[in-house]
């Protein structure tokens, strides 16, 4: 259980599902103590420190602001953007926290985990996971899918431009497993606020299990528009996200899943994970489209 401050990565909130903006306020909401571990200070960190956190600069690439960091602190959640870097952000902040005498860190990864798992992000994933274990740290792993905010980002040019779906996922029947960032984060946090984590351990967070048709189905809905799915190749996919400026890294990494999905013969299923230790029911993609439909109208005006 945090019996102290709680140092937080990526507090700020990124690109994706913003995890640890999202524990961050959880954890002030219990009355738990927060050391925000952000980039730069900027209005995001300012609102941080006025919801009651303190706020710390640093880069997890850099041994010493990390070690600064967790100056005082037995308890951390770290999450990594899907970007280049995660193996030595990990052996940073494994050794980091071992020399402070962490023991419990929440460690936010991937569905797969595993050395034959299917895009090189998973395999750095599992070897990241081995790291923070030989650390002996109180380890444990929130292991996430596909967030609901990284659909958003995926279609919402392609919706605004023309109102399709464009992505090589091979047709309206291939099934996509799915979360919401706010539930990862939820489940993080019963896990920093919980009696007893036994080190080594992992949970799988699946919320929905949506094909391409449901989603379709549901964004025709909430959204009152047509919309239809064009399938790509996973070239042109790939181009363009590039020149969309999403980082290579990620890119490579999306563009294996999106073969891995579209050929499993794999049946994903929603997980209990969240209601049992997030205290709700997962957030379904239909109340996620609903929530953000003035982005989504925005994007399409």
């Amino acid at each position: 259980m945090a019996t102290g401050t709680v140092l937080v990565t990526g507090a700020a909130g990124g690109q994706q599902g913003k995890t640890g903006r999202h524990v961050s306020e959880m954890l002030l909401a219990r009355g738990i103590p927060v050391r925000a571990f952000v980039r730069k200070f900027d209005e995001r960190s300012d609102q941080l420190r006025g919801l009651g956190a303190e706020v710390v600069q640093g880069d997890l690439l850099d041994l010493q602001s990390v070690l600064r960091a967790l100056e005082g602190v037995s308890t951390v959640y770290f999450a990594y953007p899907v970007q280049a870097g995660l193996i030595d952000a990990t052996a940073i902040m494994a050794a980091a926290a071992r020399h402070a005498g962490v023991s419990r860190l929440i460690d936010m990864v991937m569905l797969e985990s595993s050395l034959q798992a299917p895009t090189p992000r998973l395999q750095q994933n599992y070897l990241s996971e081995q790291i923070f274990e030989w650390a002996g740290i109180g380890v444990a792993h929130v292991r996430a899918t596909v967030f609901y905010e990284n659909v958003r980002a995926l279609t919402g040019w392609s919706l605004a431009a023309n109102g399709t779906i464009l992505l090589p996922w091979g047709g309206e029947s291939t099934e996509i497993p799915l979360v919401s960032g706010e539930d990862v984060a939820r489940v993080a946090v019963g896990l920093l606020a919980g009696p007893s984590v036994p080190p080594g351990s992992s949970y799988r967070l699946i919320g929905e299990v949506l094909s391409v048709r449901d989603m379709i189905a549901t964004f025709r809905r909430v959204l009152g528009r047509e919309v239809r799915d064009q399938e790509i190749t996973d070239e042109l996919w790939y181009d363009g996200a590039l020149a969309r400026g999403v980082n290579q890294h990620a890119v490579d990494h999306l563009s294996h899943l999106w073969q891995a999905l579209r050929t499993t013969s794999r049946k994903f299923q929603a997980t209990d994970t969240i209601e049992k230790w997030g205290g709700r029911k997962p957030k379904t993609f239909e109340e996620f489209v609903l929530e953000r439909e003035a982005e989504f109208s925005a994007r399409a005006a």
